[in-house]
C-alpha cells in the first residue's frame, strides 16, 4: 500500500512553487486595476471566474501532460531544464518588477477580464503549466499523484480567496509590502528553478542524454 501514501514533501514542493508562480498576492494590485468598474458582485464573479479558467488550464495539463510529453518524445530532464529556466524568469520578474499587467487595463473589457488576462496568462501561465507537467511527471503511484492534484487545488483555492478578497487585501497590504513579499518569492521561485537544472544536468552526466 505504499504506493497509496500521501507524499508530504511533494505536496508541499508543489504548492509552493505552483503559489510563488501565480503570485495571488502580486496580482492584488492588477486585479483591483482591472476590475475597478465593477461593482462588488461582478467583482466576486470575475474572481470566481479567473479562477475556474485557470484551474481549467492547470488540470488540463495535469491529465495530458505526460501524454503530450510521450507524443513529443521529450525527456523529465528536457522538461525539467524548461521549468527550471521558466522559473529563473519567474524569479527575475518577480525580483524586478516592471509593472506587470499595467498594459492590460485598458485592453480589455468587463466581459473579458476574468477570462483574459487574468485566468490566463496572469495567472495560469507558461510558468504554471511547466511547473504542473513537470510535478506530474516526476511521479508514478497514486499516493504521489492524489498529493499533486491536492496541492494543485489548495493554491486554486488561496488564489481564488486572494482575489476574493483583493479590495480588504489592497487596503491592508501597501505597495512597499506588497514588493517585499514578491522580491522574496522571487529568491524562492528562483532557487526552486537551480535546483530542478541541477538535478537534470546530474541525470545527464551520470546516464547521458536520452
Amino acid at each position: 500500500m505504499g504506493d497509496l501514501a500521501f507524499d508530504t514533501t511533494l505536496f508541499v514542493t508543489t504548492l509552493v512553487t505552483v503559489l510563488v508562480i501565480m503570485d495571488p498576492i502580486g496580482n492584488v494590485p492588477i486585479f483591483i486595476g482591472l476590475t475597478r468598474s465593477q461593482d462588488k458582485r461582478r467583482r466576486n464573479r470575475s474572481a470566481l471566474v479567473a479562477t475556474l479558467v485557470a484551474g481549467s488550464v492547470i488540470f488540463l495539463f495535469a491529465l495530458a501532460g505526460e501524454q503530450l510529453l510521450q507524443v513529443l518524445g521529450i525527456s523529465l530532464e528536457a522538461l525539467q531544464v524548461t521549468g527550471g529556466l521558466l522559473l529563473l524568469l519567474v524569479g527575475y520578474e518577480l525580483l524586478n518588477p516592471t509593472g506587470r499587467g499595467g498594459g492590460f487595463t485598458s485592453a480589455v473589457s468587463d466581459a473579458n477580464v476574468a477570462l483574459v488576462p487574468l485566468g490566463t496568462p496572469l495567472l495560469a501561465g507558461p510558468g504554471a503549466i511547466a511547473a504542473t507537467m513537470l510535478a506530474v511527471a516526476e511521479v508514478d503511484d497514486v499516493g504521489g499523484r492524489v498529493s499533486v492534484w491536492v496541492a494543485l487545488a489548495v493554491a486554486l483555492l488561496v488564489v481564488f480567496l486572494g482575489l476574493r478578497f483583493a479590495s480588504v487585501l489592497g487596503r491592508v497590504l501597501r505597495p512597499t509590502l506588497i514588493d517585499l513579499v514578491s522580491r522574496v518569492l522571487g529568491i524562492i521561485v528562483a532557487a526552486i528553478g537551480v535546483q530542478l537544472l541541477a538535478a537534470a544536468v546530474e541525470v545527464w552526466v551520470n546516464e547521458g542524454v536520452a
